[in-house]
């Protein structure tokens, strides 16, 4: 199954996705995943993109792209896959639709409210990434990561006024997708605001799984 996880900053669809990839058995793929194996490999896309962010400067549509291209030509996405950050504009979806086709998008649907909340106690391990929250899922120990002893810490795009801003560049570049895939029958609305847990409940129904 192939599919796209759509939704503001916060609605949780990274952590979602990590329960489907076990429910589905196929990979989760993040932009973010992606520029950093790139750059790992140090291949010609991966030195361009290293490059880009190097300069401070966000990575183009047409780099995102080849990237994205290039990543879904693996092997371990012959079964499907989850695109967690990608596509973000209408032309990504519309360059997407030239190399693979999509099944369902998932939208997480999630008030301002919800997202200032959970983004505003968002926890993250310096290391290996994993999210924590203050009220909701606390380290086991304070600023200490409980899967690989790295640092947890607050990243700044966590911060109010940043929380904002994001919120203000969804909805101006990608809540325009939720129309795009919503006309051609693809969309699957889930409430976004309850525990993970009942939304996979909900993941799941919505899929007939």
């Amino acid at each position: 199954m192939k599919l796209i996880f759509l939704g503001p900053p916060g609605a949780g669809k990274g952590t979602l996705a990590v329960k489907a990839v076990e429910i589905l058995n196929v990979p989760q793929i993040s932009t973010g995943s992606i520029f950093r194996s790139a750059i790992a490999a140090q291949s010609p896309l991966g030195l361009k993109v290293k490059a880009i962010i190097d300069a401070g400067k966000l990575v183009d549509d047409e780099t995102t792209i080849e990237l994205v291209k290039e990543r879904l030509t693996q092997d371990d996405v012959k079964n499907g896959f989850i695109l967690d950050g990608f596509p973000r504009t209408i032309p990504q979806a519309q360059a997407l639709e030239t190399f693979s086709t999509i099944d369902k998008v998932i939208n997480f649907d999630i008030p301002d409210s919800g997202v200032l909340e959970r983004l505003g106690g968002r926890r993250v391990c310096r290391m290996c990434g994993f999210n924590f929250h203050a009220i909701f899922n606390k380290p086991s120990k304070e600023d200490v990561c409980d899967h690989c002893g790295g640092e947890v810490y607050i990243r700044d795009d966590d911060k109010p006024e940043a929380v904002q801003k994001r919120l203000e560049v969804y909805r101006e570049q990608t809540a325009p997708l939720i129309d795009f895939y919503r006309e051609k029958g693809l969309l699957l609305d889930i409430d976004a605001s309850p525990m993970v847990d009942e939304i996979a409940v909900s993941f799941k129904k919505a899929l007939g799984l």
